[in-house]
This record gives C-alpha cells, sequence and structure tokens, in this order.
C-alpha cells in the first residue's frame, strides 16, 4: 500500500488504531475522504476510546473535531444502556453558535451510525421556547452547542436526564473562559455525573484552563502537538527544526505601514491576488461594517465578492456570509475575531490582519484558517512603526514573522473612500462610528506596552479612514492625541450630505425638521429670567477655568473602572456582555 504524501499526517491508519474502531465509523471515515490520522488523531482516539480523559494542547487546522468526535461515537456506541428519548449521553461545548454548527455538521455522517441517538444543535439566534418544544417532541441524546444556550435548557428542562452521561467535550477551552462563560461551564459541569469521560481540547493552555482541567477531569492525560517548522534564525553550519504554535504550511509575514498608508495597501493586496481567497480581520463590528460597505465602492474591486461577517449580524446573516464565503473558491471575507477560532472553511490561500487581535493568543487562531492539513497558506499582519515590537514579542512566543516589502506602485485609495462618503451619508457615519470603535478597542489592547494608545497618531488614522473632518473626541482632546497628517475636506457641512437611501433621508429631514420646530417653540414657553442668566453666566465662568482639571480627574476615575471592571470579568464574576454594558463598549462584541 502506498504510504501518506500529505506531511501534516502520519502513517497511521484510522483502521490501524487500537481499541479498533468499529466498521460503521471506518466505512463513515472511508467515505469522507479520511484515510490516515493527523498526529492530534493518533494520540487522543485511543485514549478516549479508553476511558481515560484528556487536556490537548494542539495547533489550530489540527483536525481536532475528528479527535473528539469519533471516540464520541464509539464510547456511545459501546453504553450498554437502551437509550430513552430524554437521555442525555454526550455533550458537546464550544464558543461561538458557527463553531458548534460546523460540529454538528461534521458528526452527523457518524451519529448516524447510531441509528438509536438523537443529537440537537443548541445555539442562540433562535427562541430557547422552539428549542425546548422540539425537545420535548422529539427527544434527545446529544447535546452540541454554545454555553449560553445549554444553560438555558438545562434550566428550564426538568425532563432532561443528566446522570448516564457518558462523555463531556470542550472545544476551544481557553476561548470559552475568555468570553466569560465560566459561571455557565460550571453549572454544566455541576449537573453532569463524576463518572464519565471528559475532553478539554485547545490550541493555548492558559491558566484558566488548567484550573477548569482540575475541576472537571480526573488524572486526564496531557496531549501536546506541535507542527515543526524551519527555524528562521538557524545557524550557518545546519538548519534547526524549531517547534512552532503555526501550521507546517503557513507563510508568515508583517507590513509596516502607517495607518494613513493602510487601506491604500491593502487594496493593492487585493488586487494582486483577485484569484485567492482571503480573509480580512478588523477590531470591531463597526470596522467590519465600514469596510464592507466602502470597500465594494472602489472601482478597482468592483469584480470582486466581498462578504462581511460580525457577531452583531443576526444568526440567519451569519449563516447566509459563512455559507456565501465558504461556497466561493475566490472571494474576500471581511470579519472580526467571531470567524477566528476553529472555522474550518475550504481552501483559504491567505489572512490579513488589517487590526491585530487585542489579544495575542487570538493571533494564532486567526492564522490557522489557512494552512490547514498540509496545506499551504499565508498571513500577512499590518503594524505600525511603533508596533514593530510585536515581531519580537511573536518570536519569542515560536510565532516568527518575515518583513514584506512596501507596495511602491500602491494608488492612493483615500480620495475615492472620501467621494463615497460625501455622496452617501451612510458612508460618513459609518466611517465616524468604525473610526471611534477602533481607538476605544485600542485602549483595551492586552499587550498595552505594545499597543499604547496615548501614542495614537489619529490624525493620520482618521485619513486611513476617509473621514472628511476629524470628530470630537475626549480621548484627543484630554490626551492631546498627534492630529497631524489630518487634511480635512473644505467647503462640506457634515450635516448636509444626504442619504443614498431616498426612505433613510427622507426620515432625516422629518426629524431635522420636528427639532427646529421644537427649538422654535423652546423660548415662547420660557420667559427670559436676567438674574438667572447672570448666574449662569458666572457659573460658566467658574467651570470654564476648572474644566480641564476636572475632566482629567474624571478620566482617571473612568480608567481606575474600567481596570475594576476588567478584572472582575477576568474573574468571571461579570459576563462579556454586562462588561460592554457598564463600559459603554457594546460595539467592540
Amino acid at each position: 500500500m502506498e504510504s501518506n504524501p500529505n506531511k501534516a499526517l502520519t502513517e497511521t491508519r484510522f483502521s490501524d488504531l487500537k481499541p479498533p474502531l468499529s466498521e460503521p465509523v471506518l466505512e463513515a471515515l472511508a467515505e469522507a475522504g479520511f484515510e490516515f490520522c493527523t498526529p492530534v488523531q493518533v494520540a487522543t482516539i485511543p485514549l478516549l476510546c479508553s476511558y481515560k480523559d484528556v487536556a490537548v494542547d494542539a495547533a489550530t487546522g489540527s483536525g481536532k473535531t475528528l479527535a473528539f468526535v469519533v471516540p464520541l461515537v464509539e464510547i456511545l456506541r459501546r453504553a450498554s444502556s437502551a437509550r430513552k428519548p430524554h437521555q442525555i449521553m454526550g455533550m458537546i461545548i464550544s464558543p461561538t453558535r458557527e463553531l458548534s454548527s460546523q460540529i454538528y455538521h461534521v458528526a452527523q455522517p457518524f451519529i448516524s451510525t447510531l441509528p438509536d441517538v438523537k443529537s440537537m444543535l443548541l445555539v442562540g439566534g433562535v427562541e430557547v421556547k422552539a428549542d425546548v418544544k422540539k425537545i420535548e417532541e422529539e427527544g434527545a441524546n446529544l447535546l452540541i452547542g454554545t454555553p449560553g444556550r445549554l444553560y438555558d435548557i438545562m434550566e428550564r428542562m426538568d425532563v432532561l436526564d443528566f446522570r448516564n452521561l457518558e462523555i463531556l467535550v470542550l472545544d476551544e477551552a481557553d476561548r470559552l473562559l475568555d468570553m466569560g462563560f465560566q459561571k455557565q461551564i460550571s453549572y454544566i459541569i455541576s449537573r453532569l455525573p463524576k463518572l464519565r469521560r471528559t475532553g478539554l481540547f485547545s490550541a493555548t493552555q492558559t491558566e484558566a484552563v488548567e484550573e477548569l482541567s482540575k475541576a472537571g477531569l480526573r488524572n486526564p492525560v496531557r496531549i501536546e502537538v506541535r507542527a515543526e517548522s524551519k527555524s528562521h534564525h538557524a545557524s550557518a553550519s545546519s538548519q534547526q527544526l524549531a517547534s512552532s504554535k503555526t501550521p507546517l504550511g503557513l507563510h508568515l509575514e508583517y507590513l509596516e505601514c502607517e495607518s494613513d498608508k493602510k487601506p491604500s495597501q491593502l487594496v493593492d493586496l487585493l488586487i494582486k491576488n483577485k484569484s485567492k481567497k482571503i480573509i480580512i480581520y478588523f477590531m470591531t463590528c463597526a470596522c467590519v461594517d465600514y469596510w464592507g460597505v466602502v470597500l465594494p465602492r472602489l472601482a478597482v474591486l468592483k469584480s470582486l465578492s466581498l462578504i462581511p461577517l460580525h457577531g452583531k449580524m443576526k444568526q440567519t446573516a451569519r449563516e447566509k456570509a459563512l455559507g456565501s464565503f465558504t461556497s466561493l473558491s475566490s472571494g474576500i471575507l471581511l470579519c472580526t475575531d467571531v470567524a477566528a477560532r476553529g472555522l474550518d472553511i475550504p481552501g483559504v490561500d491567505c489572512i490579513v490582519q488589517y487590526d491585530p487581535p487585542q489579544d495575542p493568543n487570538v493571533f494564532i487562531h486567526r492564522v490557522g484558517r489557512t494552512a490547514r492539513l498540509g496545506r499551504q497558506g499565508s498571513s500577512i499582519v499590518f503594524l505600525s512603526p511603533k508596533e514593530e515590537a510585536y515581531v519580537e514579542f511573536l518570536r519569542i512566543r515560536r510565532v516568527p514573522l518575515q518583513e514584506r516589502k512596501w507596495s511602491d506602485d500602491a494608488s492612493d485609495v483615500v480620495p475615492e473612500i472620501r467621494s463615497a462618503a460625501k455622496k452617501d451619508r451612510d458612508v460618513m457615519e459609518k466611517g465616524l462610528r468604525a473610526f471611534v470603535s477602533y481607538i476605544r478597542a485600542y485602549k483595551e489592547h492586552h499587550c498595552s506596552y505594545i499597543f499604547r494608545w496615548k501614542e495614537l497618531e489619529v490624525g493620520k488614522l482618521a485619513m486611513g479612514y476617509g473621514l472628511l473632518q476629524l470628530p470630537s473626541m475626549s480621548e484627543v482632546k484630554i490626551h492631546s492625541l498627534s492630529t497631524r497628517g489630518f487634511v480635512p475636506v473644505k467647503d462640506i457641512k457634515l450635516e448636509d450630505i444626504k442619504y443614498k437611501d431616498k426612505s433613510r433621508e427622507k426620515q432625516r429631514k422629518k426629524n431635522l425638521q420636528a427639532k427646529k420646530e421644537a427649538q422654535q417653540q423652546e423660548p415662547k414657553r420660557q420667559k427670559p429670567n436676567k438674574a438667572s442668566d447672570a448666574a449662569t453666566t458666572v457659573m460658566r465662568k467658574k467651570t470654564a477655568k476648572q474644566r480641564r482639571a476636572t475632566q482629567a480627574i474624571e478620566d482617571e476615575d473612568e480608567l481606575a473602572r474600567d481596570y475594576r471592571l476588567l478584572k472582575k470579568l477576568k474573574k468571571g464574576s461579570i459576563d462579556e456582555s454586562e462588561f460592554a454594558k457598564m463600559t459603554g463598549t457594546e460595539e467592540l462584541l
């Protein structure tokens, strides 16, 4: 028999594993085109099938999903008791709707080999009552979903029986905890029997994951699978192999670029890679919304498929966006970190990180959407000259980057972006929102000693966003951030810019008229009071002298409060949505 040609796979076939897999599972694997195992599958499947708990730390794109789906099906096959309609035998928990949905669909051909097992996908985006009704009527034995929805279902439904649960899988365990699901995970585990198999899967084993493994696993076998990559700092005599956190076929680069030149370099990159499948990561939902509207309006990109995806979109729109991009042979997905973890989108050639992630651990998950299972792929991260220390930071973390040459022939697209903003109020408003949300997200960078928000050159940044005028922001005024490099568009009033959408423009005019009428009626209702006017003037003079000092104190208080809330979020005493509401950063989720 021929040996396996794909270097990402081992020489071990699924049919060689001990204890042996059942015939129906081997047939399902063969039908899906899986013959040889990846290293993580070789290490994990026999252990879980032998009733051992596992804590798996493996590079992204290493085949983790099959590493837990196959043994889960085998364990359920061996379970002796006959399944009752509401007897839960297994559970798979993952952090996002998209990842849960992907796991569910990957698992279906294998679960279908168990005629008496009914699986159920439980994620947000649909009414929880609809899920409850479906489980009540049809029953469920295997639950696959997100912590929030599983928690809801378990709290609402007394009919579910967890006493005979055989296996629990936590996928992307570090992200489950980062996203503030500690309370829900703890509750779910407390409801499950201690005598069960547990698999903890993650690309990065954090301290929180360590704590979780102590609580949820009994004497787990630790599995660490790393890709081997050639060291970029090899000695002259021999080229050493270094352990890397990224896949073997992945070429990692960084492009040093001033903020006002970023869009032109990005567009140049997209034009030169028209036939490729590319994912571009942005910092916030507002940034995705903005670039998703602006980029398709540029003449040079009109022929390309550009698809936005972020966590604030409705679930049906998210599924449609992901489905559309998956089916394309070439195209561009504009997204936030909602698409950074675990998603297996076939044929992605290149990852562009227009904005580096707030959490450096997410960097590895982002680039792992390409070069999966031995394929080739490339990744480019945009960095400003002041952020260059990030390259050394990543190298220390076993993620070496090479410098990419600046494109000299990139044409300046900023005038065209500004022209789009002048012609449509929607573009102008989305640009302002994106700009503000970016600065506020930048303040929350985990590597604040590299990404120093007080050194942000907001003038160049605003030019890079194609803004017509600089918005009034407390961050800029109080901390005197550099506005150098910004050239405002002359002879234009922002309030005069109309919506291209006629119905929105009609509504805007109505609102303006109503506001104008309200202002005209205001003086008629109130008679002027000279004494109160004089007092107000004195008060104004007094506060004007003290305004800057008072504002500075308030700002320091706000930062201290945000820091306390951040610590609460890390401890799990508040979740991410509560944190967002308390800090006014809902846009970032």
